[in-house]
């Protein structure tokens, strides 16, 4: 890279260095926001094309997604960040750095601080799906953080796209002019050269302090092997060289920075990170919770240096047992969750133990998707064959004495005696959905509870209906139903409200008298009796039939509402016997009876790993 007036050379260190800075003029921070699979990897394939940042027998597809399972489902799951230098039609060279976001609801904290780190932001619409829930979620943030954003409708090429349309849309949503959408083919790499002319012209470069204390936002972080947490930031005012001493304003434990520098498709050595750089610290941190992600680096005795806003903790919102599917790999599971939350900040779990499953975990997600991105990585990572109890909420609930309880796992909740009110979270979902489809969605949403509160037409063919909804009624099957519904148009976005009080009860499932905890949850009272029979119906189904009579009963308190019964097999004990008296007969029969009567009072019923999914998949069709 020839060396021009934007650049100048660092000191060579013992690491691989870069030998450039940009000077802050010519720097372009922005992310890429977008509705799950309307391109926003595919074009962030080709703006590392374009730009020769990846040579080309490393190139792949979703090169920046690094796991099997981003690029099996499509969507990115960790948020990356990576540095391209791009020479603009005037000759002059640009750093643009591409801080890329996560894709999905579950991670939307992890996308309002990539967008912190920048000034600008891709927004891209399908041309042939238009602007979707999640567009407008994404929109809305950028707005918050006060970007430029930059307009691009996707897949042109596609027989079903319908630009015009799309674009009014587009218009309307940002209050944009027309001619500033700009329609692309990501896959084919058509028109992409206009994006990355529209990203140095219209996103303005960094206006940090290089001479003031340092501040450094935190937006990611990762853990290696050989240098504990890496901490993904943004500089904003000063700088910080290797051999620096920093703390981070959450905590006071001191590090001393071993290696600073940007981002590749690898890590790349610099002696200074200065403000308006986005690049990584390493500090040799131990733990990835202390490189929180949303938190400030500063340095040590610069403590009436402000905090960046927008921190705080991340919170569970669903939680799920996990346990091993034989009692002997319990040791293997812990030690696979620990590794796994290494690089997974956000996923927490506390040892617990379960009458039916034995020893296992209680573990926090941010979402059902995160639930099931962790099951599968137990799964392939560390070959962990687990079995996972029903997801749920936490409630609040508030005893006969004005103490408050947080209650994560339903087998917990006190009895109905000893509370005086039960609180579950609610959300604010927004639904887009074609106009024709307003009245069935409006119908299915109120009768998971929820309470509708508005519709705007953003364009003339599709509303966006906003309701409060119990995060509850979420987690299960409402995306699928939703789906199904609306033919595949519908889209759902939502965000945390608050906790409000209900008419909940504690639904427990019995098998021969005894409460199998893991199968229990909080329901609303009016629609126990109907999940309660539901429930047993499943079982009855699933669990296998024993020498004795299996009962299975759904019941609230001490009172039963639903009852099924399993059939015990049965021994033909008189086959033997040809003619002779019926008291010979009735003997056998009778000592028949009398021994499932005692196999009844001391045996087990072993449930199967098939019952707990077949819970999950109550109301399919």
């Amino acid at each position: 890279m020839p060396v021009t007036a934007a650049l100048r050379p660092v000191v060579k260190s013992r690491h691989p260095v870069d030998p450039y800075i940009m000077d802050q003029r010519y720097i372009r921070n922005f992310s890429i926001i977008a509705h799950i699979d309307h391109g926003k990897s595919t074009l962030a394939d080709r703006l590392l094309e374009q730009t020769h940042t990846v040579e080309p027998r490393r190139m792949r597809k979703q090169v920046l997604d690094s796991m099997d399972l981003e690029r099996e489902r499509g969507i990115t799951i960790k948020s990356h960040a990576i540095r391209m230098v791009h020479r603009a039609a005037d000759g002059q060279e640009y750093v643009l750095n591409l801080i890329d976001t996560p894709g999905h609801v579950d991670f939307t904290y992890e996308v309002s601080r990539a967008l912190a780190a920048g000034e600008g932001a891709i927004l891209i619409v399908d041309a042939s799906q238009g602007v979707q829930a999640q567009t407008v979620a994404n929109a809305l943030l950028a707005i918050e953080n006060d970007l430029t954003i930059i307009p691009v409708l996707n897949k042109i090429d596609l027989p079903a796209a319908d630009v015009e349309k799309a674009t009014t849309e587009v218009v309307e949503l940002l209050g944009c002019d027309p001619d500033e959408v700009i329609p692309i083919s990501a896959k084919s790499g058509e028109n992409v050269e206009a994006v990355l002319a529209a990203i140095i012209e219209r996103i303005p470069p960094p206006t940090g302090d290089p001479a003031a204390p340092l501040r450094a936002l935190v937006f990611d972080s990762q853990y290696d092997n050989y240098h504990g947490a890496l901490a993904y930031v943004r500089v904003v005012d000063g700088s910080i060289h290797s051999g620096d001493k920093i703390t981070f304003c959450s905590h006071a434990t001191e590090y001393e920075t071993e290696m600073v520098g940007h981002l590749r498709l690898g890590l790349v050595a610099q002696d200074e990170l200065s403000a308006g750089d986005v690049g990584y610290i390493c500090a040799h941190i131990k733990d990835i919770k202390s490189a929180r992600v949303g938190d400030t680096i500063r340095h040590v005795g610069k403590y009436t240096v402000k905090p960046l806003p927008g921190f705080y903790d991340i919170k569970p919102m669903v939680y799920s047992g996990i346990y091993p599917a034989d009692a002997e790999g319990y040791n293997r599971l812990r030690i696979a969750l620990e590794k796994l939350r290494l690089n997974d900040a956000s996923l927490t779990f506390t040892p617990e133990q379960s009458a039916a499953l034995g020893f296992g975990f209680r573990c926090g997600f941010l979402g059902l998707l995160h639930l099931e991105i962790v099951r599968e990585r137990l799964s392939r990572e560390f070959d962990q064959e687990i079995i996972a109890s029903l997801p749920n909420v936490e409630y609040r609930v508030t005893l006969k004495d004005g103490s408050e309880l947080a209650v994560d796992n339903p087998a917990k909740m006190p009895e109905p005696g000893e509370t005086d009110a039960i609180a579950e979270p609610f959300v604010r979902a927004r639904i887009v959905v074609p106009v024709e489809y307003v009245g069935t969605v409006m119908k299915m949403t109120t009768a998971r509870r929820g309470v509708y509160i508005n519709t705007e037409y953003p364009t003339t063919e599709r509303a966006l209906l906003s309701f409060d909804l119990p995060l509850a009624e979420i987690i299960f099957d409402f995306y699928d139903k939703l789906k199904s519904t609306t033919r595949g148009f519908g889209s759902l976005d939502y965000d945390f409200l608050e906790f409000r009080p209900g008419k909940l009860v504690k639904l427990e499932v019995l098998l021969g008298g005894d409460s199998v905890d893991a199968l229990s949850a909080i329901v609303p009272r009016e629609n126990a009796y109907h999940l309660g029979r539901a429930r047993c119906e499943k079982l009855k189904e699933v669990i296998p039939r024993q020498q004795f009579e299996v009962i299975i009963q759904a019941a609230i308190g001490n009172k039963a509402i639903a009852r099924e019964t399993v059939k015990p097999l049965r021994k033909d004990v008189i086959a033997k016997l040809y003619g002779g008296d019926i008291t010979r007969k009735r003997k056998l029969l009778e000592k028949q009876k009398a021994g499932k009567k005692r196999m009844k009072s001391i045996g087990q019923v072993e449930v199967p790993a098939e019952a707990f999914l077949a819970i999950l998949r109550i109301g399919e069709n």
